[in-house]
């Protein structure tokens, strides 16, 4: 009786399955009882086997159901270890540009440390004019570095040129009846005093230049 039921439900979930599922599941089956079937005591997985496997696993998400012989995790190591395989092969040395002559690194160096002025296209194009065949890439790669001056911090160069900086913004002030105003504002950066504001409740580009005008009148504007 329980082996009737098995066999019924087996079927009704045969009637819901694809035709691509069920011809994969009967192929994966096929191909374990022929692992069976092999004239040894203990049947051993070949190469293709376990890929046929890693490639099953990848074209039919229910693989698993129909494994038998080894575990679903073993399948998995096995595509672990291919990919592995696969990308130390693409990643191998194919060989590449031949090395630079040692003279030839050593002129490059020269020359860029006789004429500081002189970037890589300068020392590239000079070395082809004396019969050296090579791009400006590899020149680049093999000039010197040199270093640049330390720049001065933020807060150095404002302290040096703060005489000559201003700060202008809008603020905006809401008011007790609910309307919005709008605070022009430029402050000197020396003595830190505001040089000129102004409110409006509507600011445009012309109203916005006028306060600039207003506020360094016969060129006084920092430069």
């Amino acid at each position: 009786m329980i082996g009737l039921l098995y066999a019924l439900l087996g079927t009704a979930r045969s009637s819901l399955r694809s035709q691509r599922e069920l011809a994969l599941e009967n192929l994966s089956l096929r191909q374990q009882l022929a692992i069976l079937h092999r004239k040894s005591k203990r049947p051993k997985l070949r190469k293709a086997d376990r890929a046929f496997w890693v490639a099953l696993c990848r074209l039919w998400p229910d693989w698993q159901n129909a494994l038998i012989l080894v575990k679903p995790e073993t399948v998995i190591g096995w595509h672990r270890k291919g990919f592995r395989l696969y990308w130390t092969w693409k990643s191998r040395n194919r060989g590449g540009r031949p090395p630079i002559d040692a003279q030839i690194r050593t002129l490059i160096r020269r020359m860029a440390g006789e004429n500081p002025t002189w970037g890589a296209p300068r020392v590239h194009g000079e070395l082809l004019k004396l019969g050296f065949e090579l791009g400006e890439a590899t020149v680049s790669r093999y000039m010197p570095l040199r270093r640049k001056p330390p720049s001065q911090s933020w807060r150095t160069f404002l302290r040096n040129h703060a005489k000559d900086l201003v700060s202008i913004d809008f603020l905006v002030v809401p008011t007790a009846t609910f309307r919005v105003l709008y605070v022009f504002l430029v402050l000197e950066h020396q003595r830190r005093r505001i040089v000129h504001f102004n409110v409006t409740e509507g600011p445009s580009a012309q109203w916005t230049g006028q306060q600039l005008v207003n506020a360094f009148p016969y060129d006084s504007a920092p430069q």
